[in-house]
């Protein structure tokens, strides 16, 4: 299976404390990589809003991360 880089964003605090917006993009995430014989092999969550032009650290770790293994985000 080819290796796979997961990165997960949620709008609010409160989201993420949650787990709801977070459980359903990780569920959806995983059916994805079986689907397509992928291997989540680390995974990169942000908690933020996104009514502001932000820089996203995670994200930018999670592009980092998959160009170094070779896989795919």
């Amino acid at each position: 299976s080819t290796p796979a880089i997961a990165y997960y964003r949620v709008s609010t605090a409160k989201q993420g404390q949650s787990g709801l917006g977070l459980e359903a993009q990780q569920a959806a995430v995983l059916s994805h990589a079986r689907s397509k014989d992928l291997e989540v092999v680390f995974e990169f969550t942000e908690i933020e809003t996104g009514t502001r032009k932000r820089r996203r650290p995670q994200l930018e770790a999670a592009l980092d991360h998959t160009r170094r293994i070779g896989g795919v985000l």
